[in-house]
């Protein structure tokens, strides 16, 4: 082997002798030995065979236990006679007695794609294709609908026999609670959502067409209304006073001015008291006041009286034809007629003897209204009552002067909603933004200046200070003190207000909270 060019230190093992077929011997080179290192013993002990072990497996040697590892116990006898297999049995499931399987088991099924079926769906070699979505002819239309069964017809389900007597008599019993609650509801509703409007009484009639009435049409719309407006007279002792009223609810419900009967309100022996057009006389009874607004409502027991039918003041124009009805220094039924010459103006009103202290948001009309006058129905062209007239501007001390043709009213939305809390409570809330203001005037706008901030108010909330103009609240401008009362007593208490200032000569909207 060396002749052939190996080095002979390529192999460490002596050359040994081997023999051929023949008998001849021969030298051959021997491998190298293996080295082989020594095991550690712990890996021994883990990883040896077992005791008597000398091959890799020992497939005769079956009842040997696992070294190490614990066999699960045989299970009880009755868990095999339950769920073992029978007696010499092959049947790799357990069947019930009897049964027997669906296919036979020796038979082998045939290849899905040598089976003749074509269906590409389970036919690995079928080609890809693009087909209509998977989805079946039975589906429903768009709509949903599915096909219904007949429909029972009333005479079937009464007298058919094909509802349960129990159960028609249970749906007897439902339809008349819900008719009973559903009554309940109507007349609470119709009684205690608008108590102005009764259905049981005479209601004075309005010509829906006459709003641009002919002239001469006064006395028909006075002859419709006049019915509805009484006389007040109120006596205390040998002192007394008049005024007039308006029938808003056929429960006797008479609205006027607080101070028609405020002198008579907390006076235990005043007698206050209602003179119809026909002169039938009836005792009243003071039901609520409110100073702010001078509205009153008195309630008198009268039956069928003629109630008057109230309108819609925001749809009064400047220039539209009015009539003022009342009983004018005690004259009762006195019709007198005019326009409309402003709307919204604000009138500060302080009667002399009486707790009003009130700023309305008036009706400015030139019809004349004289003392007696107040509390009387302001009535628009189509005999609506617009308006109770409340006060007049004249040039005679003491407002004595008569009319000069400078009449106020207030508008029938705002009385219609006081006289209602009035009518429930018998007291009313006012919105207040808690603040002292003042008219000021820059020369080209005006407004009302803050003088003071009342701790805690609605202003104060609202990040409003001293010297701050207010020029507008809400969506109506303010241009004096006077304004800003009325400007604000629209809104509800709760209600959240955009007032627009003006601070060191920018203009501001605050987010104040009415309280």
């Amino acid at each position: 082997m060396t002749g052939r060019g190996v080095p002979a230190d390529r192999f460490a093992a002596a050359p040994s002798q081997s023999h051929d077929s023949n008998g001849h011997t021969s030298d051959r080179l021997q491998p190298r030995p293996l080295d082989r290192p020594e095991v550690d013993p712990s890996q021994r002990n883990a990883f040896a065979r077992p005791q008597g072990v000398s091959g890799s497996f020992d497939p005769d040697e079956h009842g040997l236990a696992a070294r190490g590892i614990e066999q699960a116990p045989p299970p009880p006898d009755a868990l095999v006679q339950a769920f073992g297999r029978p007696p010499q049995s092959d049947d790799p499931l357990q069947r019930a007695p009897g049964e027997k399987p669906m296919t036979p088991e020796n038979e082998a099924d045939p290849a899905l794609w040598n089976s003749g079926d074509r269906d590409p769906w389970r036919d690995p070699a079928a080609g890809a294709i693009l087909g209509p979505p998977a989805v079946s002819e039975e589906q429903p239309d768009d709509d949903g609908e599915r096909e219904r069964g007949p429909l029972l017809s009333a005479r079937e389900v009464l007298f058919g026999h094909r509802v349960h007597p129990r159960a028609l008599a249970i749906l007897g019993v439902v339809a008349l609670l819900v008719g009973l609650v559903g009554g309940f509801l109507g007349r609470i509703t119709a009684e205690e959502g608008n108590p102005l409007i009764n259905p049981d009484v005479t209601l004075a009639e309005v010509d829906q067409g006459a709003g641009d009435r002919p002239r001469g049409a006064v006395s028909q719309v006075a002859q419709r209304v006049v019915p509805a407006v009484v006389s007040i007279e109120v006596r205390i002792g040998g002192q007394g006073g008049s005024g007039s009223g308006v029938v808003i609810d056929g429960g006797g419900y008479v609205v006027t001015n607080n101070h028609v009967v405020s002198m008579a309100a907390d006076t235990p022996n005043a007698q206050v008291s209602t003179v119809f057009h026909d002169g039938t006389r009836a005792p009243a009874r003071v039901v609520g006041r409110d100073v702010k607004t001078d509205l009153a409502v008195l309630k008198v027991e009268v039956s069928n009286p003629t109630v008057a039918q109230l309108g819609d003041s925001d749809a009064l124009r400047v220039g539209d034809d009015v009539i003022a009805i009342g009983s004018p220094l005690g004259l009762a039924g006195t019709v007198t007629t005019g326009i409309v010459s402003s709307v919204h103006r604000p009138v500060r009103l302080a009667g002399e003897g009486t707790d009003t202290n009130a700023v309305i948001d008036a009706i400015q009309t030139d019809a004349a209204i004289n003392p007696g006058n107040s509390g009387g129905a302001l009535v628009d062209g189509s005999g609506a009552v617009v308006g109770i007239n409340s006060a007049i501007r004249t040039l005679g001390s003491g407002g004595e002067g008569g009319s000069i043709g400078l009449g106020f009213a207030i508008p029938i939305d705002d009385v219609r909603r006081i006289a209602q809390e009035l009518i429930r409570t018998g007291t009313v809330r006012h919105a207040d933004l808690g603040v002292n203001v003042k008219s000021v005037s820059d020369g080209l706008a005006d407004g009302a200046q803050v003088q003071n901030v009342q701790d805690g108010s609605s202003a104060a909330g609202g990040g409003m200070a001293e010297g701050d103009v207010i020029i507008k609240v809400g969506d109506r401008k303010v241009g004096s003190a006077d304004e800003l009362i009325v400007a604000v007593d629209r809104h509800q208490v709760g209600e959240r207000v955009p007032v627009t200032v003006v601070r060191q000569g920018r203009e501001l909207v605050l987010d104040v909270t009415l309280k």
